[in-house]
């Protein structure tokens, strides 16, 4: 305040001073009114005459006797100060325009400075969560001025933190802060201040929960940081200890577990603010222990369990067993009572815990006698539906009642039943114990000794074999059956025992298998999902194998006439149950199967090779397949008495049967050549007296006299049944008119099978295709030898 008065003061002396003297007739006034001008700003002069109008005037500006502008036609002037000679004492002079008369203004004085810097001071930082922190903006010895505030952190880039223009404001989060005054118009702006780092420390309390004061080494502990009077305000925590200081973090609890004696404190700030924090709590002194050990003592029936050395905030836990690795839990809800009720002799110990996981020691063993239940079996080996019976008893002690417990291998220990008898029977086997109650409230006997009940049913059991063929065979399928006589009704589960291995139990009583090794199959059965109980073992069910068969094809006959049947037999040695596959082939046609029968025995009319199979079960299993049979037709053989005849001869035919017996009639054809194929094809004609057949096998041509082809077949029965064609036979003749020559080079008359020999045939006649169709026959037989 006494700033500013000093500074008006000064302004009047300055006035006073420039315009002191004569009374002028001109006024000069400057806007802004502003004591200090800074380099940069802008300031308008102002020239009024007092006298006439405005147009009638040229204007004139000087600083210190130097002019800055002349003759002007307006009485305004703008400046920019570039430096400090901008300072200085400005007048303003006015000149009619319709004459000489001039008259000059009033001087003012204008002083020029630099740019200034605003200045920022801020006000207490430790404060009330919720409370503020005072911040204020200044530069000095000007007025006028407005102001733009900014915050920036070690993060967050520099940011205009509001649209106010207050030299004084109040914030509630730290960090880096600035700011700069502006005024004028256009603005005109200081320089911004320094940096202002603004660190806020709340004076809240902080303290440390909870209030224990000694934990023991390996204890889990949680301590908390409460900020009293921080409610609502999300906050992050630090912690220091003896050995370290934590990273901040965005929970109030930690929880740690102890190794080291000492000091422990903390502080929060507001969350993700590093320019906040409180102060540090009160330091919380923690005197770590070594792991305590649980204390039991017995009075009269009650077991008490305490800790050592003596804290706070235990709860207790009984066990009962002689070895620590069998020892059961015998209280198993959380029991912050040290005392306990003894209803059973045993071994017992005790622990304590605290918090959610830490144990001490465990106590040294305490014994409380008391009498042991036994258990005794009768007889194990009954008939399906009979029973099995147990009996619990307490030596040299009555006015005991019982309870029953059963368990298997895969099945824990439970009570069987809510009966009190020291007798029971069973029908399930499994692992037996029982114990021992009296009194109220009631006390436990120790639980007898475990009792393996394994049932054995004494049904007989039987394995049966399907198909129950007396030969089998490697490869072939067979389903074994096991069979528990008497045990209808039953869920029976099923294990097989073999030669070389056993199986797993299966609810299935059928076992398919695959032929392969001899051996001995047998089963038993027990109750379905009892692992207690079985039958006694089958007897045993020799299984021998064989190799895989070879089917094995016969034929009455293997040389039929055309129309003639045959039967084919096919069979599988030593064994049965067969059924048959037929299959058929030629030189010319693959082989494929003949019908769909299924006999060992068929009549094939046609010739070919045929074969066979013998196939049975299911799925099928087959026989290797039989050897070939060829099937002939039968064939007759035409033999001629001479192959060379001169004109007018004669000629016997013959004709010969294979097998040959009575009932054959005789058939004789001349070979008419066939041209108009490329392979020798022949048409065939009765010869005279031959339609009905012959009953002997010769036939004579008389008088011959040319080259003729001959075949026979023979027939029988009725209807008839014929034999095949024979193969032709030529009997060549000389013709009385040969239609050709043959010539023959060298001409001699006997050649040996390493000569070369050349043959001529010359066509004598038109006749040209049946001479040369001769001609080749001819020469075939003459050069082979064939007759």
């Amino acid at each position: 305040m006494e700033q500013k008065l000093f500074y008006e003061l000064l302004l009047i002396l300055l006035i006073t001073f420039t315009q002191s003297g004569q009374t002028q007739d001109a006024v000069l006034t400057v806007e802004p009114k502003w004591s200090t001008i800074y380099i940069g700003e802008s300031l308008t002069f102002h020239c009024v005459m007092t006298e006439g109008r405005t147009d009638e005037w040229k204007y004139t500006l000087k600083e210190n006797d130097w002019t800055l502008y002349s003759d002007a036609n307006q009485p305004d002037f703008t400046l920019n100060p570039p430096n400090n000679e901008g300072s200085g004492v400005y007048q303003c002079c006015g000149r009619r325009k319709d004459s000489d008369y001039t008259k000059c203004s009033n001087t003012v004085s204008i002083h020029v400075s630099d740019r200034p810097r605003s200045r920022l001071t801020a006000g207490t930082t430790t404060v009330s969560v919720g409370d503020e922190v005072t911040l204020i903006c200044s530069v000095e010895k000007s007025d006028g001025w407005k102001y733009e505030w900014f915050r920036r952190t070690s993060t967050i880039s520099k940011y205009r933190i509001n649209d106010g223009e207050n030299g004084e404001i109040r914030v509630s989060q730290g960090g880096i802060y600035s700011c700069r005054g502006f005024r004028g118009e256009p603005v005109f702006y200081s320089d911004t201040s320094d940096e202002v780092n603004i660190y806020i420390i709340f004076s809240n309390k902080v303290i440390v929960k909870p209030s224990w004061s000694q934990i023991f080494i390996g204890e889990k502990f949680t301590l908390t940081c409460e900020v009293q009077g921080g409610e609502g305000v999300l906050l992050e925590y630090q912690w220091r200890t003896p050995q370290s200081q934590t990273s901040w973090r965005n929970y109030k609890d930690w929880t740690f577990t102890a190794f080291i004696s000492g000091e422990y404190s903390c502080s929060s700030r507001p969350l993700n603010d590093l320019y906040y924090s409180t102060n540090w709590s009160e330091a919380l002194r923690l005197s770590v222990l070594g792991k305590p050990k649980a204390q039991l003592i017995k009075r009269g029936e009650t077991l008490i369990c305490s800790v050592n050395p003596s804290s706070s905030g235990w709860s207790y836990y009984f066990y009962r067993g002689e070895r620590i690795n069998e020892m059961t839990e015998i209280n198993t809800e959380f029991n912050s009572n040290a005392e306990f009720s003894v209803s059973q002799g045993g071994v017992y110990r005790c622990s304590g815990r605290r918090g959610s996981s830490y144990y001490t020691d465990l106590s040294d063993p305490i014994i409380i006698d008391a009498g042991k239940a036994k258990l005794t079996a009768g007889r194990t080996t009954v008939k399906v539906e009979d029973e099995v019976t147990l009996i619990c008893s307490v030596d040299q002690s009555d006015g005991w009642k019982y309870e029953w417990f059963r368990r298997i291998s895969t099945i824990p220990k439970y009570r069987i039943n809510d009966g009190k008898n020291g007798e029971i029977r069973v029908s399930q086997g499994g692992i037996y114990s029982c114990r021992g109650f009296r009194g109220e409230p009631a006390f436990y006997s120790d639980t007898s000794d475990e009792v393996n009940i394994y049932i054995t049913f004494s049904n007989k059991v039987i394995v049966t074999q399907k198909p129950s063929w007396s030969q089998m065979f490697r490869g072939e399928t067979i389903t074994l059956t096991c069979e528990v006589q008497g045990g209808e009704g039953f869920l029976w589960e099923y294990e097989w025992r073999t030669s070389q291995s056993q199986r797993f139990w299966r609810y299935d009583k059928y076992r398919t298998i695959t032929a392969s090794i001899s051996g001995e199959y047998s089963c038993r059965s027990r109750l379905m999902n009892d692992l207690y109980s079985s039958t006694n073992w089958s007897e045993a069910l020799r299984l021998s194998f064989s190799d895989r068969p070879r089917a094995r094809l016969t034929a009455g006959t293997k040389i039929v006439a055309v129309g003639d049947r045959v039967t084919l037999i096919c069979s599988v040695d030593q064994s049965d149950g067969w059924k048959y596959e037929w299959f058929r082939r030629t030189s010319t046609i693959p082989e494929y199967r003949i019908n769909d029968e299924e006999n060992g025995e068929i009549r094939v009319s046609p010739g070919g090779i045929y074969s066979c199979r013998g196939f049975r079960g299911e799925p099928a299993f087959y026989s290797d397949k039989s050897n070939e049979v060829n099937i002939n037709l039968t064939q007759p053989v035409l033999r001629v008495s001479r192959w060379w005849l001169s004109p007018g001869s004669s000629v016997t035919l013959s004709c010969e049967v294979e097998h040959e017996s009575a009932g054959w009639s005789f058939y004789w054809y001349k070979a008419v050549p066939d041209l108009s194929h490329k392979s020798a094809s022949y048409s065939y004609e009765l010869l005279p007296a031959s339609s009905n057949g012959t009953a002997d096998n010769s036939y004579i041509i008389h008088g011959q006299t040319h080259t003729a082809g001959y075949v026979c077949r023979a027939g029988r029965g009725e209807p008839h049944v014929y034999t095949l064609y024979s193969q032709p036979h030529f009997v060549w003749s000389g013709d009385l008119h040969p239609s050709a020559s043959l010539s023959v080079s060298p001409d001699r008359v006997q050649h040996f099978t390493s000569d070369s020999v050349s043959l001529t045939c010359e066509e004598t006649l038109l006749s040209g295709e049946s001479a040369a169709f001769c001609f080749l026959t001819c020469c075939h037989s003459v050069l082979t030898g064939e007759q």
